[in-house]
């Protein structure tokens, strides 16, 4: 009989008394001693706000909104028992349009629990009959995550509490190389290797015909070869900018190189079209910055065409809308990575999304990012910038109650005076040899 035959009942064979003779049991590593019992509580003792037990304070007393550079719109909302939560609306190019709808959802909101973040949810975009779309879900966003941060300061908990707990104590991050014309990058990826991080981003091209020149598509590939040699990943954003003849050129070019993604490959709205990329190459592919609800991410969801969906929590109708569009995209196996080159306020909750969801992989994060310029920063309107240290490639745990953050208010207040006398900020104007308008 074989070592391997069929055997009696309670019996061992020789295979598996050999197996056991070899095998090697080595002590358990520091992460696993770590954890062998989870991931518990931070140490922070949960205490309410003092108007959590008075009826009536949670009311929504006033929201206002504060245009501030280098381009983002901050939203105020406070409550009738003086708890203050901050949000982010930020809508790079509509500062305006978003600060119109603000004003709407304003008069609307008044004397409404603020406690009830799903119902006003609800209502702002259900109740409209006319939804969706960047502008409504941005200023929707802004009150949203304000919300949240109220709701975790008035429990007294962090607001990844109030999303189902942590599963994790990190969220990986990447930073920003090359600016808008890609460009020493990898002096650039040199400097963000040593403030810590492991993965950065940088646009593809710069603007490019409908059908160039393939040796438009050299200087890409050399970028990307280059910033890797250092030692450090690099997603690609293609930003829509290339259209469907040079993508599948493009990717292709890029594949022996291994990119960490390939981002807005193809204008959002070509599912068909991305679904013939998505099968061209093993690259992974990421979108969804200009997606605003889980409707919009369903046909690209149903179509299987994208590895990672980057909702924008500042454009997709806040922590509410990004979570579900989080819970709905790990039935499909798709990871999540906000997209995020904004201010402190949309980081932080899409921090607490990556802390309470399994599918989270990726945030961007806009620290010393080619937008921020005269000398405004992801910090500069913070007074605990060190809860954004970047370590191993990855931001610690936000424990305190809310969104974890503090601002300084009256900078906040001083800055939107000066900022009203200035022209919002837009996006550039890319144009070819020829003079026609091409994708930004």
């Amino acid at each position: 009989m074989s070592a391997n035959s069929p055997q009696p009942l309670g019996s061992t064979t020789a295979a598996s008394e050999q197996s056991s003779r070899q095998a090697v049991y080595l002590p358990p590593s520091d992460l696993a001693q770590k954890y062998n019992k989870g991931i518990h509580l931070s140490d922070n003792t949960i205490k309410p706000h003092p108007s959590a037990s008075v009826a009536g304070s949670t009311k929504i007393k006033s929201i206002e909104n504060f245009y501030v550079r280098p381009r983002w719109l901050f939203v105020r909302v406070e409550t009738e028992g003086g708890v203050v939560g901050w949000g982010e609306g930020t809508l790079e190019g509509h500062t305006e349009a978003v600060q119109g709808s603000l004003k709407d959802v304003a008069r609307r909101l008044v004397g409404w629990d603020a406690m009830n973040i799903e119902e006003i949810y609800t209502y702002l975009y259900r109740h409209r009959f006319y939804r969706g779309g960047e502008v409504l879900m941005s200023a929707m966003s802004g009150v949203d995550i304000a919300l949240w941060d109220i709701k975790g300061k008035v429990l007294g908990v962090p607001v990844w509490e109030l999303l189902g707990g942590k599963i994790r104590e990190r969220c990986d991050v990447y930073g920003w190389v090359g600016g808008d014309r890609p460009s020493d990058v990898v002096e650039q990826a040199k400097v963000r290797k040593a403030q810590g991080f492991t993965r950065v981003k940088m646009n593809a091209t710069e603007s490019i015909g409908w059908l160039d020149s393939p040796h438009a598509l050299d200087e890409t590939v050399k970028r990307l070869a280059e910033v890797k040699a250092i030692g450090i990943d690099a997603g690609l954003d293609f930003h829509g900018r290339v259209h469907k003849g040079m993508a599948k050129q493009l990717a292709a070019a890029l594949e022996p190189h291994r990119p960490l993604f390939i981002e807005e490959p193809l204008l959002p709205g070509h599912v068909n079209e991305l679904k013939d990329l998505y099968n061209k190459t093993t690259i992974p592919i990421a979108l969804g910055e200009r997606l605003f609800t889980r409707l919009d991410c369903r046909p690209y969801f149903e179509a299987g065409c994208i590895d990672i969906i980057q909702p924008d929590i500042a454009h997709a109708g806040g922590i509410s809308e990004t979570k579900k569009i989080a819970i709905m995209a790990e039935a499909y196996d798709i990871g999540v990575a906000p997209h995020c080159p904004l201010g402190p306020l949309a980081f932080a909750a899409s921090l607490h999304i990556g802390f309470s969801t399994p599918n989270f992989v990726v945030c961007e994060m806009s620290w010393k990012m080619h937008y921020n310029t005269g000398g405004f920063d992801l910090f500069t309107y913070m007074t605990n910038p060190d809860v954004f240290k970047v370590e191993g490639g990855s931001v610690g745990l936000l424990t305190t109650p809310g969104l974890g953050i503090e601002l300084d208010e009256e900078l906040i207040r001083s800055e939107a005076k000066e900022a009203e006398k200035l022209e919002p900020w837009i996006n550039p104007l890319f144009r070819g040899d020829d003079g026609m308008i091409r994708e930004w």
